[in-house]
Formats: C-alpha cells, sequence, structure tokens
C-alpha cells in the first residue's frame, strides 16, 4: 500500500497533486493486539494517586530493560505556545505530587518558569498500559534538592556542574573540555549543588489511566481534581 505525500508549494505547473511522491505505508501495517485484563467499573479504586502507586511497582516488577519504569515523557509549552516534549526519569511521588529533576535555566527549566502547566506520560508495554498526567509544577525546596544532588553518582554531578544545558556548543570535545576542567578545578572538594540545578513537582490535577484492550476498545478512566476531591470517569477509547 502507498500514499502520495506532497506540499502545495513544492508543485510545478500542470503536475497533478497526485503525482509527488509515494511513501510506503508499512508503519500503517504495524499494530498489536491488547490481551491483558481490563479495568472493571467496579474495582476501580477512587484514590488516583493510590492506582498510580500500584500500577508503579507491577511495573518495577514486570518492565525489562531496555524499558525503565521510572521513564516518562514531559511536556511543557514555551512562551510562544510552541509544545516541547522530551523523556525524563520520575525520581519520587507522594500526595504532594511527582517529582523530577534538572537544570532550571535549560529550555525546560525557562519553559516551566513561564508556564508551570506541564503534563507527563508513562508507558508500560508489557502491562500494556500508560499513565497521563497533568497539573501544575513548582520547584522543590532547596533542601531536597541538595539532599538528592548529594545522593548522585560522582560523574552526574560534574555533569550537572559542567554542563550548559541547551545551550549550543563547539563540537562534543568542547563539551568534554568542560567536563574536565570542571573535575580539575573541584578536584579533592565536596561538590555543592549548583544553584541552577534542582527539583521539581508536578502537582496533579488529572491523571488518566489506559489499560490495552482486543479490538481498540481499550479502558480509560479519568480522574480529576475538583474542589479537593477527585472525581472519576470513564472516557470512550
Amino acid at each position: 500500500m502507498v500514499v502520495k505525500v506532497v506540499s502545495r508549494s513544492g508543485l510545478h505547473t500542470g503536475q497533478n497533486l497526485l503525482e509527488i511522491t509515494t511513501m510506503p505505508l508499512s508503519l500503517a501495517e504495524m499494530r498489536r493486539s491488547y490481551t491483558r485484563d481490563g479495568l472493571q467499573d467496579d474495582l476501580a479504586i477512587d484514590d488516583p494517586l493510590a492506582l498510580f502507586r500500584q500500577w508503579m511497582q507491577q511495573a518495577r516488577e514486570t518492565e525489562s530493560a531496555p524499558v525503565e519504569a521510572n521513564s516518562m515523557a514531559l511536556a511543557t509549552v514555551d512562551s510562544a505556545g510552541r509544545p516541547h516534549c522530551r523523556i525524563l526519569l520520575l525520581k519520587g511521588f507522594s500526595d504532594e505530587g511527582f517529582t523530577f529533576f534538572g537544570h532550571y535555566q535549560s529550555d525546560k527549566g525557562l519553559q516551566l518558569a513561564s508556564n508551570p502547566c506541564a503534563a507527563m506520560t508513562f508507558f508500560w508495554p508489557g502491562l500494556e498500559r500508560q499513565v497521563r498526567i497533568e497539573g501544575q509544577v513548582s520547584r522543590l525546596d532547596p533542601q531536597l534538592s541538595d539532599a538528592y544532588f548529594d545522593s548522585r553518582p560522582l560523574a552526574s554531578r560534574l555533569g550537572a556542574l559542567a554542563s550548559p544545558q541547551s545551550r549550543p556548543v563547539a563540537s562534543r570535545a568542547a563539551l568534554e573540555s568542560l567536563l574536565a576542567e570542571t573535575e580539575q578545578h573541584l578536584v579533592g572538594q565536596t561538590l555543592p549543588r549548583p544553584e541552577h540545578w534542582g527539583g521539581y513537582c508536578l502537582h496533579p490535577e488529572r491523571l488518566e489511566f489506559w489499560q490495552g484492550r482486543a479490538d481498540r476498545l481499550h479502558d480509560r478512566l479519568d480522574y480529576r481534581l475538583q474542589n479537593g476531591v477527585w472525581q472519576r470517569n470513564r472516557l470512550a477509547p
């Protein structure tokens, strides 16, 4: 099967819109059947954070490399309204929210500073599950960021100190030179957490739990925080 792909700006005089480029639809043929248990309404719990805790624990027990159970896609929006997305690792969660860390002056950090609304998505293929989370993001207390930074491997701490994240660098060699200079400058010293690096907490206002089902009739349970109380609805797939 093929499809014609064309932009009108690329048409020459007399060319037919459907005569430009062909592209195999091999990706369109890719699909899998979901066969695991579903989400039953009568068994669903009222607290989405408790359900997330269950699902995360099951993912940790069942997912295997290269899948990381705590990996997630984090979506942010910049000051011009353009969306951005990247993969990060969740480093903690509680009733307060979901914790991750990064460079405050990176693109991600600047976007969160101008628009603290964000979304994260977890996908666990072995369990045929997905969780979407939306909410407001705030910076963690500096003491919590200090504690996590001190727990990181030495190489990771040096990288956080040396790397001007999201800024252009001349080459890989230039980046490695920055790391070597930082390491030499701080040899024998305790590595302090740099002010430009620390943690964030996404405070959830919405969670959606997705469970793959046969024939694309997937289960979707949607939780929304309204006046301090979680309200649950089932969404059509």
